[in-house]
């Protein structure tokens, strides 16, 4: 209960501070995770994004002060954060389909958007294979691309650069150079708040960055720790419905929390449409 109390304490922040800036670091701290754990939690969780979420909440009290009072459409936009009068419009009627010019006229709808309370169900869901571990750090080496702090900006972003590398050759060049565990290409996520975020398509390797077989590509040491170890096969849609089951229905009454390390996606068998992976969580007891 502890896990969902502190999801419920981060969205009263969320409440407190919507007219401010909402700082995504507060927010994983509040709730013992990094911030870009707390989105996927949020996300899975929620069955919408963080920043979607506190858009709506936005929009749904700014409809309320239209409705209400006197108040000037661009008064309205600043006090929730929006220094342009054209991008809190076009929130707007994202929101709600209509202007915000129209929301005093008689009989027009707006939709309203409460706060989210997080409660633990428990689900009769199938079974859930698992194992835990601790590993020492390994090295890895490959490519990779930066990561935007809002997660949901990242969708398009990796499934590109899989899609890159596969056809340029840089995948099989990758395989030929694993040579020390975990066997398998790897996807890691290096998404902790002292460091910069990067998705990197890499495989555990001792080949010397100095080697001809390294030119090009590039090296980073994911750190000792303990990690929650998830079998899966199937498609990438199946290993997002893994990553969601794994926050939603293991991690509440598991008896851990998120750990200071990567997101690992091990791939036995990197075919996108029958693929064999495992995806490690790192982990800390509560």
């Amino acid at each position: 209960m502890e896990w969902i109390e502190r999801l419920n304490e981060a969205i009263t922040y969320i409440e407190e501070n919507l007219t401010d800036k909402i700082d995504y670091e507060r927010l994983g701290r509040i709730a013992g995770c990094s911030s870009y754990h707390f989105q996927r939690m949020f996300s899975y969780m929620a069955g919408m994004p963080l920043s979607e979420y506190i858009r709506k909440r936005k929009m749904s009290l700014a409809a309320v002060d239209l409705q209400n009072g006197d108040a000037k459409i661009i008064d309205v936009a600043e006090k929730y954060g929006y220094n342009s009068p054209t991008a809190f419009n076009r929130a707007f009627q994202g929101v709600h389909g209509i202007a915000p010019s129209a929301v005093k006229s008689e009989g027009v709808s707006v939709k309203s958007f409460p706060p989210i309370t997080f409660k633990l169900t428990v689900k009769g869901v199938g079974e859930m294979n698992y194992r835990i571990e601790t590993k020492d750090a390994f090295r890895i080496v490959g490519v990779s691309v930066p990561l935007e702090k809002e997660i949901e900006k990242n969708f398009a972003v990796i499934p590109s650069k899989w899609q890159e590398i596969s056809m340029n050759g840089t995948l099989q060049r990758l395989i030929q150079m694993m040579n020390t565990e975990p066997m398998g290409v790897l996807g890691v996520s290096t998404c902790n708040d002292e460091e910069a975020w990067r998705y990197y398509i890499a495989v555990s390797s001792s080949i010397p960055s100095t080697a001809k077989e390294c030119e090009g590509l590039e090296e980073y040491v994911v750190p000792a720790a303990t990690w929650a170890i998830f079998p899966g096969s199937g498609t990438n849609e199946s290993i997002q419905e893994l990553e969601r089951r794994i926050v939603t229905e293991w991690l509440p009454t598991s008896g851990y929390e998120y750990g200071n390390a990567p997101d690992v996606e091990v791939y036995l068998n990197p075919d996108p449409q029958n693929a064999q992976y495992e995806v490690w969580i790192p982990v800390t007891k509560k």
